[in-house]
């Protein structure tokens, strides 16, 4: 298997995938979606899963309905190696404790799009 080297930064990665989290114009975010997703993309957490760019930006809209006025946040550092980045992220008011809190591990093609996004979910409220 070939070894691909990342052509951006992870925190520059982790920063645009929460930028697309936290775009609640669903046109808009359907656009960033499709620049920066491979066209078959696929999330998948303990609680929701996506294939597609219809559908991540469905989920997403979806995600934010839920959480209404809370904005996600990169949490520490990034970090990542070859293809794979990992991230922690946070979701909450600003000035607030944070009302969950997750770590994401991203595949991204040699030309830098996400191609797969696994996700833990480190505090949830419940």
């Amino acid at each position: 298997m070939a070894t691909t080297t990342l052509l951006n930064t992870p925190l520059k990665i982790a920063t645009q995938y929460v930028h697309i989290w936290n775009e609640n114009n669903p046109a808009r975010r359907r656009t960033l979606i499709e620049q920066a997703f491979t066209p078959q993309a696929s999330y998948t957490d303990p609680l929701m899963q996506a294939v597609g760019h219809e559908a991540l930006n469905a989920m997403i809209g979806a995600a934010q309905a839920q959480f209404v006025g809370l904005r996600f946040s990169v949490l520490g550092n990034p970090d990542g190696h070859n293809n794979v980045v990992r991230f922690s992220w946070s979701l909450g008011a600003p000035d607030t404790e944070p009302f969950a809190t997750g770590t994401d591990i991203a595949v991204i093609t040699p030309d830098g799009q996400f191609e797969t996004i696994t996700g833990f979910l480190d505090k949830i409220p419940g």
